[in-house]
């Protein structure tokens, strides 16, 4: 039986300074910085400039040197949890660690292109991509890559795989200096053939919130969106001549984009208005992440490493607002038998509207597992909860090893996460 471990359920708001909405971290470093992924709201890393490899585990507060054994560019970073992760960069560059970077192991990729992003949907199948078309893809954690046809000869920049209970659906994207790429697979990267990206301009970012919704950016500001999984691209207004190179969406309407000069922006509508958030820094930015609605880094030249607790805001009325929902990752993970997951329920005596906040009651929050079918295993919450935060034990007794997903909505609020069992 599911029980819930833990409930603060008392929601106050979370009273900030004002000012306090981009603050710079010390990395200790002028290298310059290409990729940002956390695992969770402490752990994370950042890869750059002359293998660079940095790890913090306090939320950035301090970050301390990795050793990864080369002196190449490293442009991406990617964990499928909390230990195992992939980073890629130059001269057919891929690293591979299962400690959490407390050692870095090359593998063979069999090529010199540079590679400039990478992706797993599970600890065994990933995806990376690079100059030249190139796309690379592993069935056995990166033991052996293997080459895919792109039918493209220009840099693909970056490759996402929306979280589905399949992960058969991915999409890549770049372009050169006068057309933007995007390209799709239906097949877990077996075959890819070309969208319409309706730009001109080279696309350097890319994500999808699901398999139908997501959002390419790029040189001059460029913002595409699609709704209906990469059939149609429609323009979105940066208001912006700046190249935007990354972009990160943790809810389905909140996203941020990121480029040059330091410029940052938000979504509050899945695109349909940008605002620019500032910065405090002039140098280019190439990558944000962000673990819920607050709490996010972004990364770039110079050794810049920035923080926000506030969703990059610094006005007063939205630093007060009541935290977010949050869905962890389950720990321990991969796991024999139980594991636990944390999440948390924003208040519930606030809703956003036009002009601040209104009194609402409480909500449905539902938390369900599911087998890589999209078949329903199990229902670990389905109840209106208060404000708080809750732990809850899944009890896989009776279920086969492999890859599961578990799903958590409330509201507009819908994340999924990937959990592992190991018998």
């Amino acid at each position: 039986m599911i029980r819930i471990l833990v409930l603060i359920a008392i929601a106050l708001p979370s009273f900030r300074a004002a000012g306090q909405g981009w603050v710079r971290q010390t990395s200790g470093t002028s290298n310059f910085f290409y990729s940002v992924y956390f695992t969770s709201p402490t752990s994370g890393w950042v890869v750059g400039q002359g293998g660079t490899i940095l790890h913090t585990t306090n939320g950035g507060s301090t970050w301390t040197s990795q050793a990864s054994g080369t002196t190449n560019f490293l442009y991406s970073i990617f964990f499928i949890d909390a230990n195992t992760g992939w980073t890629v960069g130059q001269g057919g560059t891929i690293l591979k660690t299962t400690n959490a970077g407390t050692t870095w192991t090359p593998q063979t990729s069999g090529v010199t292109n540079y590679l400039y992003s990478v992706t797993f949907t599970d600890m065994n199948t990933g995806y990376v991509v690079g100059s030249e078309g190139l796309i690379l893809r592993t069935s056995n954690g990166g033991e052996q890559w293997t080459s895919v046809p792109s039918g493209l000869t220009n840099t693909l920049s970056a490759v996402c795989f929306p979280i589905s209970s399949a992960s058969m659906v991915g999409y890549a994207v770049g372009g050169s200096a006068s057309f933007g790429t995007i390209i799709k697979t239906i097949d877990r990267g077996a075959s890819w053939f070309s969208l319409n990206a309706g730009t001109t301009n080279w696309l350097f970012g890319v994500y999808f919130t699901d398999l139908m919704t997501g959002w390419a950016v790029g040189f001059n500001g460029t913002i595409r969106a699609t709704t209906d999984g990469g059939a149609t691209w429609m323009p979105q207004a940066s208001n912006t001549v700046e190249r935007l190179v990354g972009v990160h969406f943790p809810t389905r309407t909140t996203g941020w984009a990121v480029g040059f000069a330091g410029t940052i922006l938000k979504t509050e509508n899945s695109g349909e208005e940008w605002r620019p958030q500032a910065s405090g820094t002039t140098s280019n930015l190439w990558s944000v992440f962000f673990v819920d609605s607050l709490t996010g880094w972004a990364v770039g030249w110079n050794g810049t490493i920035l923080h926000t607790r506030t969703g990059g805001t610094t006005d007063v009325a939205e630093e007060t607002r009541p935290y977010t929902h949050v869905l962890y990752q389950n720990y321990p993970n991969p796991f024999n038998s139980s594991t636990r997951i944390r999440f948390s329920v924003r208040g519930a005596g606030f809703e956003e509207s036009g002009s601040g906040f209104k009194v609402q009651g409480s909500g449905r929050v539902t938390l369900k597992v599911y087998d890589v079918l999209g078949r329903e295993v199990a229902t670990l919450v389905n109840e209106n909860l208060p404000a708080g935060s809750y732990e809850v034990t899944f009890d896989a007794t009776g279920l086969a090893s492999g890859v599961y997903f578990y799903r958590m909505e409330a509201g507009e609020f819908v994340q999924t996460k990937r959990l592992m069992l190991l018998r």
